[in-house]
């Protein structure tokens, strides 16, 4: 039997966390690096620990609709997150799966991987003890609903599906993989169809987070709202005392 969620760290023990969540396309990857690079924080991919369990369920074969199976895989698995001079790379078990875990194939994989319980309660756990004493920025789905309810900034981005398809589009296209718009653009609404309805952690906004419409909006633009943001809440100052 898995131990429970740990309890979250209480925030007067720790550094102030940013919790940035939103669907596919919207730049959230994006965003949180720039974001904590301008704040001096450590930035967490929460959507590569779910990719990457997505590639190791593909490779070994495993039912998408085994729960018990899942939940023991995800608790096994090492993910790593490792900075280079070429950027953050994502180690599955030591293998750099940066590239593997982008495909169209695991995104729509990981949508379903990412629903089951067990991979949930296994990731959620990993990213507390990650994050523990705070001083990250982290992405994802559910940051500011599930893993870190009691985050001192929440952002929630949003942007038109058919922006988020084109921009999904682009970034395969450019990586020389054979895309079709039409359908980049259904995969991304299946996927928020999916994400929404889920009975598990369902992607939503938290009730106390800043909404940002990206579709017509530069990265610059965004990254300016949210470090104002950031800043009336007097975080930009840096850690808090212990």
């Amino acid at each position: 039997m898995k131990p429970p969620l740990q309890p979250h760290v209480p925030m007067t023990s720790r550094h102030p966390i940013v919790a940035i969540d939103g669907p596919s396309g919207v730049g959230k990857s994006t965003l949180s690096k720039l974001l904590a690079s301008e704040l001096g924080f450590a930035n967490l991919d929460t959507g590569a620990m779910y990719r990457a369990v997505a590639l190791a369920v593909a490779r070994r074969g495993l039912d998408p609709d085994d729960a018990a199976a899942l939940g023991h895989l995800a608790d096994a698995l090492d993910i790593e997150f490792v900075r280079t001079a070429g950027g953050e790379r994502v180690l599955l078990d030591g293998e750099d799966v940066s590239a593997a875990i982008r495909t169209p194939e695991i995104s729509l994989l990981t949508s379903s991987i990412s629903a089951c319980p067990g991979v949930r309660e296994a990731l959620v756990r990993k990213q507390r003890e990650l994050c523990a004493q705070g001083g990250f920025v982290l992405e994802g789905r559910d940051i500011g609903t599930v893993v870190f309810p009691d985050a001192e900034v929440k952002f929630f981005l949003v942007a038109s599906a058919a922006e988020r398809g084109r921009r999904r589009f682009l970034e395969l296209q450019a990586k020389g993989v054979a895309v079709d718009l039409a359908k980049t653009v259904a995969e991304v609404e299946a996927r928020d169809n999916h994400d929404s309805s889920r009975t598990h952690s369902p992607l939503c906004r938290a009730a106390d987070a800043v909404e940002i419409d990206t579709t017509e909006r530069g990265i610059d633009q965004v990254l300016a709202e949210m470090l104002q943001v950031v800043h009336d809440r007097q975080l930009a100052a840096g850690p808090r005392e212990e």
